[in-house]
């Protein structure tokens, strides 16, 4: 299982999700450009020393992560993407192992063409007069689920 998140544009946030990946041991896949560099001191302070453990590759833009995706043995799991507009909750569906759980910019989610690319698209159920949540707190909500499905915790240790 891996983490993509697409053209992320609050570092903090985005420190969040990398210290959220490392300490779970899943890689994530950076899709620029980014709104901030990645020495930002929000990446750095929310991070932490977690970023030393992270596996991330990054890419230079959505067309180079498509490639880099293409290239990838053994091949790619499914690209789920979060989104309010997403079809189904994410608690009624059945992850797999290899899945890529992707979110977009949090001023702007992600642009049509690559909203359509994504093989599912998940929402987390919440109350009809909310807006959306935090990215962050989206794909935790949603890497816990497909951790728990697949049994990627049981690799952790206790």
């Amino acid at each position: 299982m891996r983490l993509v998140l697409y053209q992320p544009d609050i570092a903090p946030n985005a420190g969040a999700l990398m210290r959220l990946a490392a300490c779970l041991d899943l890689p994530v896949d950076l899709v620029g450009p980014c709104g901030f560099t990645l020495t930002n001191g929000g990446v750095r302070r929310a991070g932490m020393d977690y970023l030393d453990r992270l596996d991330l590759a990054r890419h230079a833009s959505w067309s180079a992560y498509l490639d880099a995706r293409r290239e990838r043995r053994p091949a790619p799991g499914r690209l789920v993407l979060l989104t309010t507009r997403g079809e189904t909750a994410h608690t009624e569906f059945e992850f797999k192992s290899g899945d890529n759980l992707m979110v977009g910019r949090e001023s702007a989610g992600v642009p049509d063409a690559v909203h359509a690319t994504a093989d599912v698209r998940l929402r987390v159920p919440m109350r009809a007069d909310a807006r959306s949540l935090n990215v962050a707190t989206a794909l935790a909500i949603v890497a816990g689920e497909a951790l728990r499905q697949t049994g990627g915790f049981e690799r952790l240790a206790p």
